[in-house]
């Protein structure tokens, strides 16, 4: 009884009186939030003196974060409360029927409060573990800053879920994914400040559309080739994405009060839609990260893995980390140990991709149940059959959870062979910046066509 109290006490954000915000409204917030976090991305946090995370920043992206920003934490104290939620609730650890109103409320309730304490414990991890080292006597001072970075990041995805464009985790996973393929593609200044426009000589180009035009004026075959197929990688993945997005099941229905009117009920392949692989990808960056800020405190590595510039050279995390094939080909690197880590980092994204997409269908209320309460309320009914819960539960089962084992183990392999192939971004990180776009694209779409700017109806073709 006292923790449905303070489950109903939580802070949060107050939803809009409006049942449908119009286009403009949802708009003007997500470019709000937006902005707010390319802001908060910039703030560094005060008193810190050593950044050791940096050697992680590959991670960053997914994490949709920058480390040594006041929003460190980015939305890993969220991607964690949920799977772990998931997890002890799917196995059924914790009994939560959130089919029901009530037990929806209740399992929201929980995940937040669990997002309140990773925020807190992941605080004091990363100042204590030394990952961002405080100068002596600031630790606190850092503590609290990323605790107030953590919650704000908190707040700003509710904002987004209940005023703007969807979830505000996805929408900052795909502006960190763009701001950072725009660099990798197109960036002309080096770390150094050099523009390599100026001189392709003397300047290395870090984005690579300029990187292959200077291999090819200096005769360099292999930075060529490497710039090249980083580039055709990142155009396939992207025409692959969209293409496999369209896939899907339709199941005919009809209105039982309009005699002669019909519609399609979509079933997506990728039902669980892209959650499964930002809690993978989550997943495993969150393991990096433990095992790096571990090793950075006991100053010796640990069974998990040898961290070397962020990246695992042996241990456990070695086996399912990725690496660029194409590249160690193109260098004549290539050596046979990384066939089992290739096959040892597409097996553990797909079994927790597949995994992730069966626990989010069952709590979200997108299982067969609740998918055919949905249907009965909106008046329709499949032709044929009796209106009945139970059939109509029974023909959509047929499809839900097929779909989302496949889904979940299909979106699993993608992501880990983008991973491999050496994109402009992170293979993972490159497939969810299309794959929410493209939701975001859809969404908008579907659900604002009427009150859409006419400019903008061109520009989406709606």
């Amino acid at each position: 009884m006292e923790l449905i109290n303070i489950l109903k006490n939580l802070p949060e954000v107050k939803g809009p009186v409006e049942k449908k915000l119009s286009f403009n409204i949802k708009l003007k917030w997500t470019l709000l939030i937006l902005l707010l976090y390319f802001i908060l991305e910039n703030i560094f946090l005060y008193g810190l003196s050593n950044n050791a995370l940096k050697n992680f920043e590959y991670l960053a992206v997914i994490m949709g974060t920058s480390f040594g920003s006041i929003i460190s934490l980015g939305i890993g104290p969220i991607v964690m409360a949920s799977i772990i939620l998931q997890l002890l609730v799917g196995s059924k650890i914790l009994e939560i029927d959130v089919s029901t109103s009530e037990g929806k409320k209740f399992f929201q309730g929980l995940q937040k409060l669990l997002v309140f304490f990773f925020i807190i414990f992941e605080s004091v991890v990363y100042v204590v573990m030394k990952g961002l080292e405080a100068h002596p006597g600031y630790a606190p001072i850092v503590i609290f800053q990323l605790i107030l970075g953590g919650l704000a990041v908190l707040f700003m995805d509710e904002v987004c879920q209940k005023y703007g464009f969807g979830s505000g985790v996805s929408l900052f996973i795909a502006a960190g994914v763009g701001w950072r393929l725009v660099v990798a593609a197109f960036g002309f200044v080096d770390v150094q400040g050099g523009i390599c426009l100026l001189s392709f000589n003397q300047v290395s180009c870090p984005g690579q559309v300029f990187a292959f035009l200077q291999a090819l004026t200096v005769g360099s075959t292999q930075g060529a080739m490497l710039a090249l197929f980083a580039i055709i990688t990142t155009v396939v993945l992207f025409l692959i994405v969209v293409w496999t997005q369209s896939l899907k099941i339709e199941i005919p229905l009809s209105y039982d009060r309009l005699r002669g009117f019909s519609m399609k009920w979509p079933l997506q392949f990728f039902y669980a839609s892209v959650i499964p692989v930002i809690l993978t990808a989550a997943l495993i960056a969150n393991l990096q990260l433990f095992t790096g800020l571990l090793q950075n405190s006991l100053g010796h590595a640990t069974i998990l893995g040898d961290m070397q510039q962020g990246r695992p050279v042996s241990g456990i995390l070695f086996w399912i980390t990725p690496t660029n094939i194409v590249q160690t080909l193109i260098t004549n690197s290539f050596s046979w140990k990384l066939i089992p880590q290739l096959l040892g980092h597409l097996s553990f994204y797909m079994f927790f991709a597949a995994l992730f997409s069966v626990f989010w269908v069952k709590t979200s209320g997108m299982d067969a149940g609740s998918q055919a309460q949905n249907i009965l309320n909106s008046g329709l009914q499949i032709p044929g059959f009796r209106k009945d819960r139970r059939i109509l539960e029974s023909i959509l089962e047929r499809y839900v959870m097929p779909l989302t084992v496949m889904g979940g183990i299909a979106i699993g392999l993608l992501a880990a062979l983008a991973d491999v192939l050496g994109a402009l971004v992170g293979g993972t990180a490159l497939l969810l910046g299309i794959m929410i776009t493209f939701q975001f694209y859809q969404n908008i779409a579907q659900q604002h066509a009427i009150d859409m700017n006419p400019a903008l109806k061109k520009i989406m073709g709606v």
